[in-house]
């Protein structure tokens, strides 16, 4: 057969027309070279695994000449001396062998994490390091030029001795020298890679060539901000007459890290996994790209990505979040047992050694931190949870435990090579108040930073030391001045500390002074409540655990600079932009305009002071108004009840709406949705709920264009909520659960309505509690699609939020049960005003707006306020003005109230 005319079929790669060369098992993608190279730099994909193409159909041929004995082929492998045998090779049968293919799938696998380093971080890494070579070389030529003309002038006797000193030192020469050792680094690199790649084919010479090179050389070590320039040319030494040169001897050139790495716009969630048999993740510890130990009370589980659990130990003592495990370099977890030693549990999960004992004093080991900055193990110490020993060593009639603010330092071996304890400078809460030391972190400039947290969550705090103890700086919240409640602490690569806030359910960015920089996270969908945190030093990702789910998600909001990435930036933008649909300009924001503060147009007195929780307006005189009690009533501007319902849902929530055909719509006690007829006669069941469903309704609200129904749902089992939508027969159209990633989007979702352009708004309740305002407004498209969440003004301040409705300019107004003030935002979540009632004996939780007469209904003090906050803009003239409009459709409407 004639192979020259066989037609043979190339591969594609799958992001451009070249052929593919390598494969991407993680994806899964083909890749030509030159996307290789982007895939394995960009930090989004740096942690999948690449081979060469032929890998991926397993084509390793066996049958190799032995080179000592050329008739026979290489069929096993000599353990003890690392190299292929045949049959006749008698001065290895004494030792022991195994098969040759196992012994290549073994060393394969020893060196695969090597060769992914040397392909994602080295290679990278020398890049970026040759190009500021080739530019200081620029650099230096032109400053050469410029101190070669200044020498001209001077004295032949000193241009003599200058030259003799740039004969020393010549710049130029050192980084030409420079160059040449990177250019041989790389090269060696990119050696061991080819031969890596060509193991397909030749599996052999990858064994003899790895036992050869020893990979000695290969130093991989993690740029890290310590990585600094140890010195700089010394010119002080230069005089007016330049009677002397100094210069200083400069160390090995590095690159810092905010060379490589940049934040990005707004963080993405990169994956998220559900760690079964816990209720909560109290503190995370990443291992690897995709495992990761979890504590959960006394049970410690290692999980993969996948959300399997791999390992678990119920032999931890700290029985409340705090950051009582860690994982050194050699992915050896360390963590505090149940009788207050420090454990190291080996890679393999056989063999527990005990890294500190305990000892017999009152105070003992509460969180743990191994830093991979200096290779120490950083303890947070406080006193142990035993009563007796606490009023043995302070006696019975203490009535404050003093604070024990201590940190100690372990080396590698476990000995005590320091201990911190606090002073008069730090905060005086520390000092005055009994705080627990919940979470510790060590910065790249050796700051020691440990969250402190008391039973009050107002005495929360952020304590930074540098590496010797002293104090630097305090951390107890936003400029916005609330106080933090903080748990996990964690350092990124541009040394910004991170920290969680259990209060305002955010996670809150500093730079390495303790300046506030922004919300990194609020509330964020899925987690709900930010608790744990740690930091991947190796794909430079975020893994965050959520104190209210057994939810644990991986952020990426670092990006590199310089990749090949970076390339296409511009094509992306361009194709992005095309998919944004065009805003069309609606009439009301040409005609109306906002007018604060508001005006009090009317105020309705409710009978018997009734506590309102929510409004659903009939006419512009006329409103259903709800009780906590279960009771639904109709009540005119007079304050005469009309007619009342007894069987509504009980609680505060918005459980009640009214349709385009003046008929109410209401959630009863057994969760079925009933409608009541216009003349209030019969009622029947719009919605039945499904016998067994775990799911039950909370909020409905009826849109007046469509007639579709919004439900807001919740389930206790799983501890969520979501939104269904159902049209005028009662049969679901749609259902609204998560954001697109698989993060649910709702807890409680407690009131519901839409907007002017289809969005779909829903006030989602949280925990409850006095110094909880955990809350959010969550916005949706008309698709489902997640568009904002609003936390409250400032951003991350928290909100409790109750009654929400939107107005004619699509403005989105909601009650805040945390400050009782009302918060008016756009239709984009930015925020736009307050309105704080001149009195608030009854909490604020309920507002309707009416559509006819543009004004706003809002019920405390057992009245009902009626307020005017939008006019007609000023260049409008003709027409009738908003209170000749409101009237003439007050007495419009006269006959149909006279009908009910």
């Amino acid at each position: 057969m004639n192979l020259s005319s066989s037609p043979y079929i190339v591969r594609q790669c799958s992001g451009c027309p070249g052929d593919a060369e390598y494969y991407c098992e993680s994806c899964p993608s083909d890749l030509c070279r030159q996307c290789k190279e982007k895939h394995i730099t960009d930090l989004k994909t740096i942690d999948h695994q690449l081979v060469i193409y032929p890998e991926q159909f397993n084509c390793i041929p066996t049958n190799e000449l032995c080179i000592r004995h050329p008739s026979y082929v290489y069929s096993m492998y000599c353990e003890p001396c690392e190299v292929p045998v045949c049959y006749l090779c008698s001065e290895h049968r004494t030792h022991r062998w195994m098969d040759l293919q196992r012994a290549y799938k073994t060393k394969q696998q020893q060196h695969r994490r090597i060769i992914q380093t040397i392909r994602c971080e080295a290679l990278f890494y020398r890049a970026v390091l040759l190009a500021g070579i080739k530019a200081d070389i620029k650099t230096y030529q032109m400053e050469f030029s410029f101190n070669q003309s200044s020498i001209l002038t001077k004295t032949q006797k000193l241009k003599n001795r200058i030259d003799k000193r740039l004969k020393n030192v010549d710049l130029k020469h050192r980084c030409l020298k420079q160059k040449l050792e990177a250019y041989r680094c790389i090269s060696s690199h990119q050696r061991f890679e080819q031969i890596y790649q060509q193991s397909a084919f030749i599996p052999l010479q990858f064994i003899l060539s790895t036992k050869a090179i020893g990979l000695s050389y290969i130093h991989l070590t993690l740029h890290t901000i310590k990585f600094l320039m140890s010195g700089s040319l010394d010119k002080k030494g230069v005089t007016e007459i330049l009677n002397a040169i100094k210069t200083k001897k400069r160390g090995k050139r590095r690159i810092k890290n905010d060379q490589l790495l940049t934040l990005m716009s707004a963080p993405e969630v990169h994956k998220s996994l559900t760690v079964t048999s816990v209720d909560s993740c109290d503190h995370i510890s990443c291992v690897t790209s995709d495992l990761v130990w979890v504590k959960r009370r006394k049970k410690l589980i290692l999980t993969n990505t996948a959300g399997e659990n791999l390992h678990c130990r119920d032999d931890i003592c700290i029985d409340f979040p705090c950051g009582a495990h860690t994982v050194n370099s050699e992915s050896e977890m360390i963590y505090i047992d149940k009788d207050n030693n420090v454990n190291k549990l080996s890679k393999n999960m056989e063999t527990i050694t005990t890294f500190i004992k305990s000892t017999a004093s009152v105070f003992g080991p509460r969180c743990l931190y191994w830093s991979p900055v200096s290779g120490d193990l950083l303890v947070g110490v406080s006193l142990k949870d035993t009563d007796d020993e606490w009023m043995e060593l302070f006696g019975m009639g203490a009535l404050y435990i003093p604070a024990t603010d201590i940190v100690e330092r372990y080396n590698q071996d476990g000995q005590l090579i320091q201990t911190i304890e606090s002073d008069n400078t730090d905060d005086p809460y520390i000092i005055l108040n009994y705080m627990y030391p919940y979470y510790i972190t060590e910065n790249n400039n050796g700051d020691i930073v440990v969250s402190y947290s008391t039973d009050s969550p107002e005495y929360g705090s952020v304590l930074v030391r540098d590496r010797g103890g002293k104090h630097r700086f305090n951390y107890k919240g936003p400029p916005s001045g609330s106080r933090i409640d903080p748990r996990g602490v964690c350092i990124d690569a541009l040394s910004r500390i991170l920290v969680c806030d259990c209060k305002t359910n955010t996670v809150q960015m500093l730079d390495c002074d303790g300046q506030f920089l922004s919300h990194l996270l609020i509330r964020p969908s899925g987690l709900f409540s930010p608790c744990s945190l740690s930091y991947d030093v190796n794909t430079h990702r975020l893994w965050v655990g959520s104190e209210r789910n057994n939810k644990v998600c991986v952020f990426r909001y670092i990006t590199r600079k310089h990749t090949l990435a970076d390339q296409d930036k511009r094509h992306d933008v361009m194709e992005s932009l095309g998919e944004i649909p065009a805003i069309k300009t609606q009439g009301n924001m040409c005609l109306l305009k906002l007018v604060l503060p508001f005006k009090l147009l009317d105020k309705i007195i409710m009978p018997d002071d009734l506590n309102c929780t929510h409004i659903s307006l009939l006419t512009a005189s006329r409103a259903w108004v709800s009780d906590s009690l279960g009771n639904l009533y109709l009540t005119s501007k007079t304050s005469k009840i009309l007619h009342r319902i007894v069987n509504l849902l009980y609680g505060s929530s918005g459980s009640h709406t009214v349709n385009g055909k003046c008929e109410p719509i209401y959630i009863d006690t057994d969760y079925n949705i009933n409608k009541l007829t216009k003349d209030l006669r019969a009622c029947s069941v719009f919605i039945r709920k499904i016998k067994d469903s775990i799911w039950k309704p909370r909020c409905v609200f009826c849109f007046l264009s469509t007639g579709d129904l919004l439900v807001g749902m919740y389930s206790n089992n799983l501890d969520r909520g979501k939104v269904t939508r159902y049209n005028q027969s009662g049969q679901l159209t749609q259902t609204i659960q998560d954001d697109g990633t698989g993060l649910e989007l709702y807890y409680k979702p407690s009131f519901i309505t839409d907007n002017n352009n289809g969005d779909v708004v829903v006030s989602d309740s949280e925990r409850s509690g006095y110094y909880s305002a955990s809350g959010a407004v969550v916005v949706t498209d008309r698709c489902g699609k997640y568009r904002f969440s609003y936390t409250g003004h400032p951003p991350g301040s928290g909100i409790r939020p109750r009654g929400i409705c939107t107005d004619a300019l699509s403005n989105i107004v909601v009650c805040d049960d945390r400050t009782q003030e009302l918060h008016i935002l756009n239709s984009d979540g930015q925020f736009l005003s307050l309105h704080l009632p001149p009195s608030s004996y009854f909490q604020l939780r309920s507002v309707s707006y009416d559509v006819d007469t543009y004004c706003l209904w809002v019920c405390f003090d057992g009245k009902l306020h009626v307020y005017k906050y939008i006019s007609l803009r000023d260049s409008q003239t003709g027409g009738e003005g908003l209170e000749e409009k409101f009237v003439s459709k007050q007495h419009g409407k006269s006959d149909m109230a006279a009908s009910f």
